[in-house]
C-alpha cells in the first residue's frame, strides 16, 4: 500500500505544476465579491435590454466568477462565517434543507428560513407556487424572531418581507415593512443597521418613485461616514442607473466617470464593466473620441486580469465604435472576436448584437450580398426568440435590401421591423427602436414618400418626449430635411440639413484625427504583444509536455506494475463475494416482490377510499334530494326550515366527500377553497344579492376529515344564523370568516357579523337552540375553547389544537 500511496502522491506533484491561471476574484474579500456580482448583474440586465430579469442576471454573473449565487442576497444574515444549510441550498438540495428545517429550532431555524425564503424569492423568473413557498418560509421566520425578540432577526425577516411584497408589487406593504425597520434602528442609533435598511428600501423602489434618488443619496452619505467603501460604491451605481433610466444620461455620465473613480481607489479590479458603459453613451452622445478610449480601455482592463467571461460584450461594444467612424475592415475584425469569444464562454444573451453587427460591417465594405446570405443562414439555424432580436433582424435585413435597391423588400422588412417595435416599450430598448426607426424614416424620405417618412419621423419624436429623452441621428436629420423640402418649408429643410452636417462633418473630421490613429496603433501594439506572448507561452508548453512525456513514460511502468498487484488483490476479493452477491440477489427479488404486491395493495386501497368517499357524497345528494322532496310537501314554516338548515348541514359533509373524491391527497382537505365553496354555496342558498356581503381570510391550511366535518357543520350553522337573525328588515351588513394559526399547531376558527347583535335579555331557550348546542357540540368534539361576543354584532369564536382529537378519546375507550 506503501508504494501506492508515493505513485498517487507523485501524479499529484507532476500534475500541480500546471496549475490554471489564477481567477480574476482571487484577492477578492466577501465584501467585493459582493460587489463584482451586484456589478456584473447590473451591467448585464442594462446590456440585454430587459430581455433576462434582475434574478437571472444576478445567476449568470454568480456562474461566471464561480461564486455562490446567495451572495447576491444574503448580505444581511451571511458574514462570512458557517452558514447552517448554506451549502446544501447552493446546490439546490432544498429536500435535505427542508428535513433539516425540521430539527431545527431557535436562531437557526430563523437563519434556514430566511436563507429558504431568499431562495425561493429571488430564483429566476415570476412562479406562483415559488412566491408562495417564499411567503410562507419568511412569515414563519417574522413569527419566531417576534418570538425570540432578537432585533437583529427581527429586522432582517421584516426586510425580506418588504423585498417579498416588492417583488409582488405591493408597493404600500413593501414600504410599511421596511419603514417599521428604519424607524426601530433610528430609536436605538444603530447607525450601520439604519444604513442598510435605508439602503434595501431605496433598492426595491421603483426607479419613477421620486423617494429612490433622495434616499440612495442618504444612502451613500452614511455609507461614506462609515467608512464602508464597497456599499457606497454599489449605491451610487444604483444611483446612476436611476438618473440612466428616467433619461438624465448627461447626470449619469457624469457620475459613471465619479464611479469609476470610486472604484480604482478601492482596489476594484472589475472597472471593465462600467468603461464599457461609459464608451457605449459616449458614442450615442457621438462623443467618438471618448467612446474610443473607453473601449479600448475595457479591452485593456479584461486583459489584465484575465476575466474574458463576457469578452463577446467587450469586443462588440469596441467594434461598434469603429463601425461608427467609419473604420470597417477593424470592426469586422472584432465582431468576428466577438461572436468567438460568445461560442468559447457563457452565453450573455447577445449574440444576436453581435451577428448583426458583423452583417453591418460586411455591407459596409461592399459585400452586401455575402452579408444577407449569412443572416439569412445565422436565423435559418438560430431563429430569434423575442421582440428585440426580431426587430434588429428586420431592419438589418431591410438595410441590406436598401443598399441593393430592392426597395420592395427593403420596405417589407421595414414593416415587419415596425411591428416589433412597437412591442418593446421599456426605457432599456428606447435608443435601439429610435435608431431603427430613423433609418426607417431616411429610407422612406430619400424614396420621396414624404407623408411615410414624416410619420415614423413624428413617432420618433413622441417617443423621445414620452420617454424624456432627447434623441437626433444623421438619418433622423436628413430625412426631416428631406420631407420639409417636399413641403415646401425650405428654411425648416436647411436648418435639419445644418444638423445633418454638423453630425456627418463630426465623425467624418474626428476619423482623421491623430488621437485616433494612435489610439488604433495602441490597439494593434496589444494584439502583437499578446501574440508574441502566445508565441512563447507555447514554447515553453513544449518544453513542458517533453520533460512531463519523459515523466510519463517512467510512471506508466509503475503503473503498470501496480495496477496488476491491485487486480490480483481485486480478483481474490471478487471470489470470496461472488457467492454472497448470488444469496443478496436472490433475497432482494423476494423483497422486490413484496414490495410490489404492498405496492399494489395500497393502490388499491386508495382507489376503494376515494370510491367510498364518491359513494358517500352521492348517498349525501340523494338525502338531499329527498328532503327537498319532502319539503314540497309541507306547509309548516318551521318544519320547511329544519328540513332546509338540514340540508345545509348535509351539504357541508357532502363538499368535503366530494373534494376528497376529486383530489390526489385522500386524507386532507384544502381550507380555503373548501370555506369559499361551503360560503358561496350559502350565499346563494338564501338568495342574498349584494345586500350581506362575506370577508374571507384562511390561512393556507391543509386538515383532515375529523377537523373539516365539525369546522364545516360549525360555519354553517354560525353563517345560517347571521344571516337568518344579524340582519332583520334586509339590513345590508357584513359577515367575516377567518381561519389562523395562532401558534404552533394551534388555531382559531371565527365567524362574526356586523348585525344587531345578541339581545343580552335572550332567555334560555334561545341559548340552549338546536343550533348553538350543535356548535357548543361539535366544539367539543374538536376539544376546542368556544367563546361567543356581541360588540357590535355577534362574533363566535373557537381555539382547537391540530391534533387529531378522536385519537385521545380512543386511546381512553375501554376495549
Amino acid at each position: 500500500m506503501k508504494q501506492l500511496y508515493c505513485f498517487y502522491l507523485l501524479l499529484f506533484v507532476t500534475f500541480s505544476s500546471f496549475a490554471q491561471i489564477p481567477s480574476s476574484t482571487a484577492n477578492y474579500d466577501l465584501k467585493k465579491k459582493r460587489l463584482l456580482i451586484q456589478f456584473c448583474s447590473m451591467f448585464l440586465y442594462g446590456k440585454n435590454q430587459g430581455k433576462i430579469d434582475e434574478d437571472s442576471s444576478a445567476v449568470l454573473a454568480a456562474k461566471a466568477y464561480n461564486l455562490p449565487v446567495s451572495l447576491s442576497y444574503d448580505e444581511g444574515y451571511n458574514d462570512g462565517n458557517p452558514l447552517i444549510g448554506s451549502e446544501l441550498i447552493e446546490k439546490g438540495n432544498i429536500n435535505a434543507v427542508k428535513r433539516l428545517l425540521a430539527r431545527a429550532k431557535g436562531i437557526d431555524r430563523v437563519k434556514l428560513l430566511l436563507q429558504l425564503g431568499s431562495f425561493y424569492l429571488f430564483k429566476p423568473g415570476t412562479k406562483p407556487d415559488d412566491l408562495q413557498n417564499a411567503f410562507t418560509n419568511i412569515q414563519e421566520a417574522v413569527q419566531i424572531s417576534n418570538q425570540l425578540k432578537i432585533q437583529k432577526w427581527q429586522h432582517q425577516s421584516l426586510m425580506l418581507l418588504g423585498k417579498f411584497y416588492a417583488q409582488t408589487n405591493n408597493i404600500a406593504e413593501s414600504k410599511n415593512c421596511f419603514t417599521k425597520v428604519v424607524k426601530e434602528c433610528q430609536k436605538q442609533n444603530d447607525q450601520k443597521a439604519l444604513a442598510d435598511a435605508l439602503a434595501n428600501q431605496a433598492e426595491f423602489l421603483p426607479n419613477s418613485d421620486p423617494q429612490k434618488e433622495a434616499l440612495l443619496n442618504e444612502v451613500i452619505k452614511r455609507y461614506t461616514t462609515l467608512g464602508l467603501e464597497e456599499k457606497k460604491i454599489e449605491l451610487h451605481m444604483r444611483l446612476i442607473t436611476v438618473h440612466y433610466w428616467t433619461g438624465n444620461t448627461k447626470l449619469a455620465l457624469k457620475e459613471f466617470y465619479q464611479s469609476l473613480y470610486y472604484q480604482r481607489k478601492a482596489g476594484f479590479k472589475h472597472t471593465h464593466f462600467t468603461e464599457a458603459t461609459i464608451s457605449y453613451i459616449e458614442l450615442l452622445s457621438y462623443n467618438t473620441k471618448s467612446a474610443l478610449y473607453y473601449a479600448l480601455k475595457s479591452i485593456k482592463t479584461m486583459e489584465s486580469i484575465n476575466d474574458y467571461n463576457f469578452a463577446d460584450i467587450f469586443y462588440l461594444r469596441f467594434g461598434n465604435v469603429y463601425l461608427a467612424l467609419g473604420h470597417y475592415k477593424e470592426a469586422l475584425d472584432l465582431y468576428k472576436k466577438s461572436i468567438e469569444a460568445g461560442h468559447q464562454n457563457i452565453n450573455s444573451g447577445g449574440s444576436y448584437r453581435s451577428f448583426v453587427s458583423l452583417v453591418a460591417a460586411l455591407s459596409s465594405v461592399g459585400k452586401t450580398r455575402e452579408a444577407l446570405d449569412y443572416i439569412n443562414s445565422m436565423t435559418a439555424n438560430y431563429p430569434p426568440t423575442n421582440p428585440f432580436d426580431k426587430m434588429i433582424i428586420s431592419n438589418t435585413k431591410a438595410n441590406c435590401y436598401d443598399i441593393l435597391n430592392n426597395y420592395p423588400l427593403a420596405d417589407k422588412h421595414y414593416k415587419e421591423m415596425d411591428r416589433y417595435a412597437q412591442q418593446l416599450t421599456g426605457p432599456a430598448t428606447l435608443f435601439d427602436v429610435l435608431n431603427a426607426y430613423s433609418a426607417m424614416t431616411a429610407f422612406y424620405a430619400r424614396r420621396h414618400q414624404a407623408k411615410e417618412a414624416k410619420f415614423y419621423a413624428d413617432k420618433i419624436l413622441a417617443l423621445s418626449k414620452v420617454n424624456n429623452r432627447h434623441y437626433t441621428s444623421e438619418n433622423l436629420e436628413i430625412s426631416q430635411s428631406i420631407t420639409d423640402s417636399l413641403s415646401g418649408n425650405y428654411l425648416s429643410a436647411f436648418k435639419h440639413y445644418q444638423n445633418f452636417k454638423k453630425i456627418r462633418d463630426s465623425i467624418v473630421d474626428f476619423t482623421k484625427n491623430k488621437q485616433i490613429e494612435e489610439l488604433k496603433i495602441q490597439y494593434e501594439t496589444l494584439n502583437k504583444e499578446q501574440k508574441i506572448k502566445l508565441l512563447n507561452d507555447q514554447s515553453k508548453l513544449q518544453k513542458s509536455e517533453l520533460q512531463k512525456s519523459k515523466l510519463l513514460n517512467t510512471l506508466s511502468i509503475w503503473s503498470v506494475a501496480l495496477l496488476l498487484i491491485v487486480i490480483g488483490l481485486l480478483y481474490n476479493r471478487y471470489r470470496l463475494k461472488q457467492q454472497n452477491n448470488i444469496k443478496l440477489e436472490f433475497k432482494e427479488k423476494e423483497i422486490n416482490q413484496k414490495n410490489n404486491n404492498l405496492r399494489h395493495l395500497l393502490d388499491e386501497k386508495e382507489w376503494l377510499m376515494k370510491e367510498i368517499h364518491h359513494r358517500v357524497k352521492n348517498n349525501l345528494q340523494t338525502v338531499i334530494s329527498l328532503l327537498n322532496s319532502q319539503s314540497a310537501y309541507l306547509d309548516n314554516d318551521m318544519a320547511l326550515s329544519a328540513i332546509k338548515n338540514s340540508q345545509h348541514r348535509i351539504h357541508s359533509m357532502s363538499l368535503i366527500h366530494q373534494k376528497l373524491y376529486n383530489s390526489e391527497n385522500i386524507s386532507t382537505i384544502n381550507m380555503p377553497n373548501y370555506i369559499k365553496e361551503l360560503v358561496e354555496y350559502l350565499k346563494e342558498s338564501f338568495n342574498l344579492g349584494q345586500r350581506i356581503r362575506f370577508e374571507i381570510k384562511v390561512a393556507p391550511l391543509e386538515l383532515d376529515v375529523a377537523h373539516a366535518v365539525p369546522l364545516g357543520l360549525i360555519l354553517n350553522e354560525a353563517i345560517t344564523n347571521s344571516i337568518k337573525y344579524a340582519f332583520p328588515d334586509d339590513r345590508n351588513g357584513i359577515i367575516s370568516v377567518s381561519l389562523e394559526i395562532t401558534a404552533e399547531k394551534h388555531y382559531r376558527i371565527s365567524i362574526s357579523d356586523n348585525g344587531i347583535g345578541i339581545d343580552p335579555n335572550f332567555g334560555s331557550k334561545k341559548v340552549n337552540s338546536f343550533g348553538m348546542s350543535l356548535i357548543k357540540g361539535l366544539s367539543d368534539d374538536l376539544e376546542g375553547k368556544f367563546t361567543m361576543e356581541s360588540h357590535n354584532g355577534t362574533t363566535l369564536k373557537i381555539d382547537f389544537l391540530s391534533d387529531f382529537p378522536t385519537d385521545k378519546k380512543n386511546r381512553n375507550d375501554p376495549e
